[in-house]
């Protein structure tokens, strides 16, 4: 068993890092509010800090989990962060959906200071991080990821290294450019069949016993029919990612055009006040044709 301190304790990291300690990992937490680390404590054991640098002293393993790359570096660097106080070969894996610029950055700063940097964000939602069944796309040195890997299985059903350092953070924007499309046509689809007087719901069960099927046509149809979006991954967050993925994508020379015009549909969304709605909430801008 490890010693393990987590930074952030929001809806992905409270359940990941109670996942770390039904696993018998000795745990710290860090959270922005500090009330909240005080509950997962009551909840799960354990102990507290009242900054990064504190919470990762004696650490083996370092998780974060905050929301952008400007969380990120508040909680790593500065005289109160987790580089401060962390030891020589200890390894920070950090769970945010962030660019692969911050990873190659933080990784850079981590070998200058003899620690080691793992970029590895999650795909599976609120539901994947409390059911502890996460995918995890991980950048970084091979050797450093064969330490962190049993570690980081507490709360993942797959767990990969998919090159050196931003690699975790691209294939998530691979991850993100998927669901963007797969949601625009899951909104479309539902929305033909509800013109053409289909019963959406049964349309939905036969064709997801074919090619269309996907996670998104099984978990997210009936809510999408029945209007129900206050749930799982906000469509403010869906559209941080996607800027993140477009800003890289004018840097590499992909070309996104669905993307772009799906980021686009969830500005709509947003305008219209759904910017904590499920991204399934695409759907609300397509208005079912009324028949006479």
């Amino acid at each position: 068993m490890a010693k393990v301190a987590f930074l952030g304790l929001g809806v992905m990291g409270y359940p990941m890092a109670g996942h770390l300690a039904r696993h018998g990992h000795e745990l710290c937490v860090y959270n922005r509010t500090a009330q909240t680390a005080q509950r997962w404590v009551t909840e799960h054991g354990g102990r507290s800090a009242p900054t990064p640098r504190e919470a990762v002293a004696g650490a083996e393993f370092v998780m974060s989990c905050v929301g952008n790359d400007d969380d990120l570096r508040s909680v790593v660097l500065g005289a109160d962060g987790a580089f401060a106080g962390m030891a020589p070969g200890s390894v920070l894996v950090d769970h945010t959906t962030a660019s692969a610029s911050v990873a190659r950055e933080l990784a850079a700063l981590a070998a200058e200071r003899e620690l080691e940097f793992l970029d590895a964000p999650v795909s599976g939602g609120q539901a994947g991080a409390q059911n502890g069944v996460l995918t995890v796309m991980v950048g970084g040195e091979s050797a450093v990821f064969d330490r962190a890997e049993p570690v980081i299985q507490s709360y993942a059903r797959m767990v990969r290294l998919m090159g050196h350092a931003g690699s975790g953070q691209l294939t998530k924007m691979v991850n993100q450019i998927c669901i963007g499309g797969l949601l625009q046509g899951l909104s479309e689809a539902l929305h033909f069949a509800q013109c053409a007087g289909l019963d959406g719901n049964a349309a939905m069960e036969v064709i997801s016993k074919g090619a269309a099927q996907s996670w998104q046509l099984d978990n997210r149809h009936a809510s999408m029919l029945e209007g129900r979006f206050d749930f799982g991954f906000a469509v403010d967050w869906m559209r941080k990612d996607l800027g993140i993925l477009l800003d890289e994508a004018r840097s590499n020379g992909a070309q996104l055009p669905v993307t772009a015009l799906v980021d686009q549909f969830y500005a709509d969304v947003q305008s219209a006040g759904g910017g904590r709605w499920d991204t399934s909430s695409l759907i609300t801008r397509l208005k079912p044709r009324v028949r006479s």
